[in-house]
């Protein structure tokens, strides 16, 4: 259990470091800074080594929600080891990567949040928030 949370833990702040800046934003220009933007019209792409762990965690959400799953703590489990791997097999660079943790970060606090929710019914509206998350990186990343 302790080296799950330090994992967890070790993940987002590697995630919080790459994604620091040099200058502190301030306003309306920090808060344009979380927004993810298209790359002039299209989504970014996602370097293939990548694309199997972000697809394997939709699919799996997807199949939990399908088959009216209710192990949301092993769910938040396998999420988590899609991140991991996905993390691993970072090799993107430049404004891709950076619209691409604009993403990631919000979305592995929904799972952090989802593997500590204390019942089902407080696990329900994080899966919807997750199903929601995947579907803007759909809007954003192929």
């Amino acid at each position: 259990m302790l080296r799950k949370t330090l994992l967890i833990f070790a993940t987002l702040s590697l995630l919080a470091a790459c994604n620091s800046k040099t200058e502190e934003q301030s306003g309306e220009n920090a808060l344009s800074s979380t927004e993810i933007h298209l790359n002039d019209g299209e989504k970014w792409q996602v370097n293939a080594e990548m694309k199997p762990h972000l697809n394997g965690g939709k699919e799996l959400l997807e199949n939990y929600i399908a088959n009216g799953g209710s192990d949301y703590i092993e769910l938040a489990k396998q999420l988590i080891t899609h991140n991991r791997e996905l993390i691993q097999s970072r090799t993107m660079k430049g404004e891709a990567h950076d619209e691409l943790h604009k993403w990631l970060y919000p979305h592995m606090k929904m799972i952090a949040r989802l593997k500590k929710a204390g019942d089902a019914e407080a696990a329900a509206p994080i899966i919807t928030e997750l199903r929601d998350s995947y579907r803007s990186y759909d809007r954003f990343f192929e």
